[in-house]
């Protein structure tokens, strides 16, 4: 007996007692689609996650001086000279000067955050207005009461209207708007449409900070950014001499470190969901024991026309084969519908992985031969006589 009459005769078994055959592929079913599920969202979350990072600038780097003793400190100024000494490695910088204001316009008032920058702070960041201007050198220098607002804020303060050339009070001064930023983020509270961003040095008397403890600076190139950070820290543990009173990351590394940590938690997930193809397949091997026994007197009169052992356990290991394919397929198809389904309920990107589904299939179809085995090889291992008396 050849392969293919074996896989026929397996599709006949299966087709013999249906619904039998979906129970023993349940397991399978659950087991592939849960995989594909489960590996398919945590892609999409990793994307949505490494977009928004991607979207802060690939290249940039994040500096935080928190110490200062004596006379030692580390400027405007001096980040000023460092880039400008290292045309090579560093682009340009930004201070940042974070504070948490009340804004208020007419008879309407939010809570919100204000960010302090120069006017390099928008190539920097790849910032976009959808009208108005970002600010300028002239008023950083001048420490002009100017800002610039997210799309959340004028729909809040504004009605939807244009706000450019109006003025807002931020902690009751008040501040007139030269630009509205694209929006990015559903125009949600504490997305990132609910910012405003203003001269840094306007925002140092906003938060009555007297110094610059932030700065965001732009590597020329991503390929250079570990070297630009290299020099950065370098400068600025030859002012401070201690290692802890600073802080320098780059984006590209933040973004390493979520891929990291999100391939860690898919390969625990996968785990988890890969017990049910386990638990399938002992389901098939149960189902098929079963079948051999049902079937023994079958297998005494194939033996006794001339059907060798391995014939035997060929005809069985094909159909546990069959059977795992079949749910295999199945639970692909469950898996890809409830992944989808599942970010347009939760509002997910969901990127489905040719790699997973590939490797649960074959799984599947491994365990089934696996589980197959074991009832085929009692199958095999059948006296005719003791099989062809057997009732």
């Amino acid at each position: 007996m050849n392969f293919k009459q074996s896989f026929r005769m397996a599709v006949k078994s299966i087709k013999g007692s249906k619904m039998r055959a979906f129970l023993t592929m349940l397991g399978i079913i659950i087991g592939v689609g849960s995989v594909i599920v489960l590996v398919s969202l945590m892609n999409g979350l990793t994307s949505d996650m490494t977009s928004q990072f991607e979207s802060m600038g690939t290249n940039t780097l994040t500096v935080m001086v928190m110490g200062r003793g004596g006379n030692r400190s580390f400027g405007v100024d001096q980040m000023e000279e460092l880039v400008e000494e290292n045309p090579e490695y560093l682009s340009s910088f930004s201070p940042t000067v974070s504070a948490s204001v009340t804004a208020k316009a007419d008879t309407e008032s939010v809570s919100t955050s204000v960010t302090g920058v120069n006017e390099m702070y928008q190539e920097i960041q790849s910032l976009e207005l959808s009208e108005g201007r970002f600010m300028s050198y002239i008023d950083v220098e001048r420490r002009q009461r100017v800002c610039v607002i997210g799309t959340y804020l004028v729909q809040e303060l504004f009605g939807g209207g244009s706000p450019v050339g109006r003025s807002i009070k931020l902690n009751g001064v008040n501040y007139k708007v030269i630009g509205v930023l694209e929006e990015t983020g559903d125009s949600e509270e504490s997305s990132s449409d609910d910012i405003i961003y203003m001269p840094y040095t306007s925002a140092m008397k906003l938060s009555g900070t007297g110094t610059v403890s932030s700065y965001t600076l732009a590597a020329t190139d991503r390929n250079l950014a570990e070297q630009a950070k290299t020099l950065v820290e370098n400068a600025l543990y030859k002012t401070f001499s201690d290692d802890s009173a600073y802080r320098v990351s780059s984006m590209s590394e933040m973004i390493d470190t979520i891929n990291e940590m999100t391939g860690s938690m898919t390969m625990v997930l996968v785990g988890i969901a890969g017990i049910s193809l386990l638990v399938g397949g002992i389901g098939i091997m149960n189902i098929m024991l079963v079948s051999v026994t049902e079937r023994t007197r079958e297998i005494g009169i194939r033996k006794s026309l001339g059907a060798k052992r391995k014939d035997i356990m060929r005809q069985f290991v094909i159909e546990a084969a069959t059977t795992s394919s079949m749910g295999g397929v199945a639970g692909i198809l469950f898996g890809v519908v409830v992944a989808y389904a599942a970010g347009v309920i939760m509002d997910m990107t969901v990127v489905p992985s040719m790699g997973a589904i590939l490797l649960a299939f074959s799984v599947s179809v491994g365990i089934g031969m696996i589980f197959g085995y074991f009832p085929a090889n009692k199958a095999a291992k059948l006296n005719p006589i003791d099989a062809l008396r057997y009732d």
